[in-house]
């Protein structure tokens, strides 16, 4: 089967950065979904790894963790699912990724792709969902299916995958006032479309724009990207007895001055529970079904603002740098190889 891999990891500009190779065509182990791919999207994830980790000697290592597409085989032990469904799902760290015609994924962490959504559109969903749903419910505990009546969630970097998702995800969910950051229009005006209340831009002071717009400060913030250099500015704009979540990778981290506040601060890795084979594994499979449904409901929608393909190494070559950019709008989506 075609797939994209690297054997050697570094920059995205090197001409061997990611490669076009043939592998055997997978087995289902037991709990396992053999799914053909239709689509699959890039994030920050794929990025690191592919710059940063060392496949094993003389193999390829496969990236990719959202796609889309149809089951073709299953194993012994699986109960949710049949040849034949159209899936999507984000993967796991631990195993060979999306980037492949076929693929292996345990079927507690699959759900039914939207039906109102085509592959490219599906595609562009599951991690980011994953991690925004679990971000806002498990790790910041805001009430699930419940309408809070106050309290608002500062969402650092509104207009990436993660914010994108998570700031809808809030505004229909919950009862928060959603202000999320960004600093250029058209990041902006994605914000405002994705359904924030208020846009303030983060290479300013937050605080005094939070004030300006006559909030003193903020029971809930969600750092998605630079969380560390945002800290000083979140140790002022908190409030006391709050909760910070964070899903980015600073070297250090130094959270004391926090302690006065008693702020609750947590991290959120979206693999955790796959990587681990939580007993709470199968509530992925869950989030997906619940976030398909509000899809098909309206109550969702993708976050897809680009597509290239088909899937091959010179295009994921090309997103790759686009993520690295710092620049990316929502998701960019290949299809089809």
């Amino acid at each position: 089967m075609k797939a994209v891999g690297y054997y050697t990891p570094g920059e995205i500009g090197r001409d061997d950065a990611l490669v076009d190779i043939e592998l055997p065509e997978p087995a289902p182990g037991p709990r396992d979904l053999r799914v053909r791919v239709k689509a699959v999207s890039v994030n920050p994830v794929d990025v690191k790894l592919r710059a940063r980790a060392q496949p094993a000697e003389g193999e390829a290592r496969v990236l990719g963790f959202d796609a889309a597409g149809v089951v073709e085989a299953v194993g012994s032990q699986v109960t949710l699912f049949a040849p034949g469904d159209e899936v999507f799902y984000a993967g796991v760290m631990t195993r060979p990724g999306t980037n492949a015609e076929l693929h292996l994924v345990d079927e507690r962490i699959v759900g039914r792709k939207p039906a109102s959504l085509d592959w490219a559109q599906a595609a562009a969903l599951p991690l980011t969902a994953l991690t925004a749903w679990e971000l806002l419910f498990d790790r910041l505990r805001v009430p699930h299916g419940v309408k809070t009546r106050g309290g608002t969630l500062l969402v650092i970097n509104g207009a990436g995958g993660v914010g994108s998702i998570l700031t809808q995800i809030a505004r229909r969910l919950s009862g928060l006032t959603v202000v999320a950051t960004a600093s250029r229009p058209e990041t902006v005006s994605w914000c405002r479309e994705m359904g924030a209340h208020h846009v303030i831009d983060h290479h300013q002071s937050m605080s005094a724009q939070l004030k300006e717009i006559g909030i003193a400060q903020v029971e809930y913030v969600a750092g998605l990207t630079a969380t560390d250099e945002h800290l000083p500015e979140i140790v002022e704009l908190i409030a006391p007895q709050g909760a910070l979540a964070l899903i980015d990778d600073p070297q250090v981290f130094d959270i004391v001055k926090l302690k006065r506040k008693s702020v609750t601060v947590a991290w959120e890795l979206m693999f955790t529970r796959p990587i681990f084979e939580t007993g709470d594994m199968i509530q992925q499979h869950h989030i997906l079904e619940e976030v398909s449904a509000l899809v098909d409901a309206g109550v969702l929608r993708t976050t897809l603002t680009g597509q290239d393909g088909p899937i091959s190494a010179a295009a994921l070559k090309r997103v790759h740098a686009m993520v690295e950019s710092g620049k990316a709008i929502g998701k960019t989506v290949l299809a089809g190889f």
